[in-house]
């Protein structure tokens, strides 16, 4: 781990000049306050259902061995909820609904994204298996937003800031440079790259919204984080409800109670431990991560109480967190 921090270390003082380089100028404040209805309205809009499609694909290899990967298409039905809204703090839950052959839906909770207005800090990715709060310049702060992405157990994913702003027409937010950890389609084949180094993009469009992703795969040689290969991801969320939007609806009623005491667990560890550290696994996330799912499955089928899934919720992230 030692090594890794010494790695990551070194890369951020070498990022230092890309992040100043791309940061936009300030912001008035006159500006800031014309535009916060607009840019709250924008993140609110992103509430739905949708049917989505996710398009990946890697493109120019900065690493001469490296074989590219053949394009990967997938996609799903989705519902986004607003689960809080206190004006300049506004959360969004996705949730898959997978309907079988038999006619029969089942939800898979999916990502999460915090929207915060003006923050003064931000919990990012650091190095494997850890999360710490990096401080948003403050000269950098007024009339941006945070947006912090968390997976599906509620463990943190990524974060960034950066603002709303219209070119060419088109309305977007645009995040700074951030650090990512593999996504599990890319940790599970043993790869070569070690993490993603990426701008972040969120678009309104007339039939719902766009969400695309500039990412640098980069890896571990001789010591150092070079880049591996460049990968181009846009995520399209199509305004589509002819599927079974009520089993969302029906699951997060049921559990909503429960998430919401495991959210206040990680951001009681996040805040009391200087970040997140927790070791992960390719294939699932965090390893407490099936567990966690699973006992919001039980609270729904009400083979366990929520105060039951909530005690033993907080044991596990607990005892499975360290301190930073």
């Amino acid at each position: 781990m030692t090594r890794f921090r010494s790695i990551a270390a070194a890369l951020l003082l070498t990022a230092a000049l890309p992040f100043a380089a791309s940061a936009h100028p300030p912001i008035a404040a006159a500006q800031a306050a014309a535009q916060f209805e607009q840019d709250r309205a924008d993140i609110l809009a992103m509430a739905g259902n949708y049917h989505v499609g996710f398009n990946m694909q890697e493109s120019t290899r900065w690493d001469p061995d490296y074989e590219v990967l053949e394009p990967k298409r997938s996609g799903g039905n989705e519902v986004v909820r607003v689960i809080e809204d206190t004006g300049r703090k506004i959360v969004l839950q996705h949730m898959l609904v997978i309907t079988g052959d038999d006619g029969e839906s089942f939800v898979i909770k999916h990502w999460r994204q915090d929207w915060e207005y003006e923050p003064a800090r931000v919990l990012v990715y650091s190095d494997r298996n850890q999360w710490t709060w990096e401080d948003v310049p403050e000269k950098m702060r007024t009339g941006r937003w945070s947006q912090t992405v968390y997976q599906v157990d509620d463990s943190p994913r990524y974060g960034g800031w950066g603002q709303f702003e219209t070119q060419a027409g088109i309305r977007r937010w645009r995040s700074n440079w951030t650090w990512r950890p593999l996504a599990r389609r890319d940790a599970v084949r043993n790869p070569v790259y070690d993490r993603y180094y990426s701008i972040n993009r969120h678009q309104p469009t007339p039939d719902g919204w766009i969400h695309w992703q500039d990412n640098t795969k980069m890896g571990i040689k001789d010591g150092k984080l070079v880049p591996i290969v460049q990968e181009y991801v846009l995520n399209t969320y199509i305004k589509h409800d002819q599927y079974d939007v009520k089993a969302a609806d029906d699951y997060w009623a049921a559990t909503k109670d429960y998430w919401a005491a495991v959210r206040a667990e990680w951001d009681r560890v996040a805040a009391t431990k200087g970040g997140i550290a927790i070791e992960e696994k390719a294939d699932t996330g965090t390893v407490i991560s099936g567990r966690l799912l699973e006992m919001a499955d039980e609270v729904q089928d009400g083979k366990l109480t929520t105060a039951k899934a909530i005690a033993e919720a907080k044991k596990l992230i607990e005892t499975n967190t360290r301190k930073l």
